[in-house]
């Protein structure tokens, strides 16, 4: 008898541990986020340009700091719209995040007929910079000084053109700001991105060009102004154009987005991870070459930020009596 019972007493309390191996082995915490799964980043804009430089060496500080892998993928076209839509169509789950500009957000949104997509669509995880947008003419260019190039689009309307990275981008509506405001007559270009806007401007085949202080580094052109309140620390020497009198649009915000809905744990994760990126010397030296600040913003200030932006190209686009296309 004794030994049935022992028998059963040590079945009983067998099953028991057993049954608290398992459920400790099942209670044992994930890995931190992202583990050994390939992040996937989605990048908007073309390969070899300032966005997809910065994008690639945030994505390898990311990588270096997480143990984990972030890998670029480029999703380019109509002017940065392809690659949102892949963002904001995506699983909520940390693993496929998108980086770049947010004006396909915050202006082609209300610029482009059917985009399935607003403001509200996205998390907006961390600001790394702000693409600080110029107007800018080749080396050869008669025009030194931006009021010299107006005073030459007024004397010959309709007659000089200019490049931009996409109907109703951010590059368009800041120039068409400004014709708009001064009564100029002048015919835009649209180009499939910034890089192809250089050649042709060089080539004498564009008048000047709209475009981005890092994307025209290294290049055969001259700055004439950039857009904003202030200089950019990135072109001292350029006024801006506020200074110069002229409507103003403000830099675009560039940083990490994540389809709405993604846990909170995974945002904070990767605003973290974000932060420590851009403290990593090999990020910095990146920006250094390309003469670009990092200007990073958390999670509240930067989703702040985005929602302002919003705002206001809601209020310049409906003052430009822009119909969505």
């Amino acid at each position: 008898m004794r030994g049935i019972l022992a028998a059963v007493l040590g079945a009983v309390l067998g099953a028991v541990l057993g049954a608290g191996l398992i459920g400790a082995a099942v209670a044992q915490p994930a890995p931190p986020y992202p583990g050994e799964r390939p992040v996937q980043v989605i990048v908007s804009w073309q390969a070899g340009g300032v966005v997809d430089t910065i994008g690639r060496a945030l994505s390898q500080a990311m990588s270096d700091v997480s143990g984990g892998r972030f890998v670029v993928v480029n999703r380019d076209g109509a002017s940065g719209i392809v690659g949102a839509q892949a963002v904001a169509g995506a699983r909520p789950d940390g693993f496929t995040i998108g980086f770049g500009p947010i004006t396909p957000v915050t202006t082609a949104a209300h610029t482009v007929r059917g985009v399935p997509f607003n403001v509200d669509s996205f998390e907006y995880v961390c600001k790394v910079f702000e693409n600080v947008l110029a107007v800018s003419v080749a080396e050869a260019s008669p025009f030194r000084t931006m009021p010299e190039l107006i005073e030459a689009i007024r004397a010959r309307p309709d007659t000089m053109t200019y490049g931009h990275f996409g109907t109703n981008s951010l590059g368009h509506l800041s120039f068409a700001n400004i014709v708009r405001g001064l009564s100029l007559r002048v015919t835009d270009v649209p180009f499939r991105g910034e890089v192809p806007i250089y050649p042709e401007m060089i080539g004498g085949r564009l008048d000047f060009g709209m475009g981005t202080v890092g994307g025209a580094r290294g290049k055969p052109v001259r700055l004439l102004a950039v857009f904003g309140d202030a200089r950019s620390v990135a072109a001292p020497d350029v006024p801006s154009t506020r200074e110069l009198g002229l409507p103003t649009l403000q830099p675009v915000l560039a940083g990490i987005t994540v389809p709405r809905g993604t846990p909170a744990a995974i945002t904070e994760r990767l605003d973290a991870l974000c932060r420590q990126g851009t403290e990593e010397a090999s990020f910095r030296a990146v920006m250094g070459r390309l003469g670009e600040p990092v200007l990073y913003a958390g999670r509240e200030a930067f989703t702040a930020q985005a929602q302002r932006d919003n705002a206001e190209k809601i209020e310049v686009v409906r003052a430009l009596n822009l119909m969505p296309q």
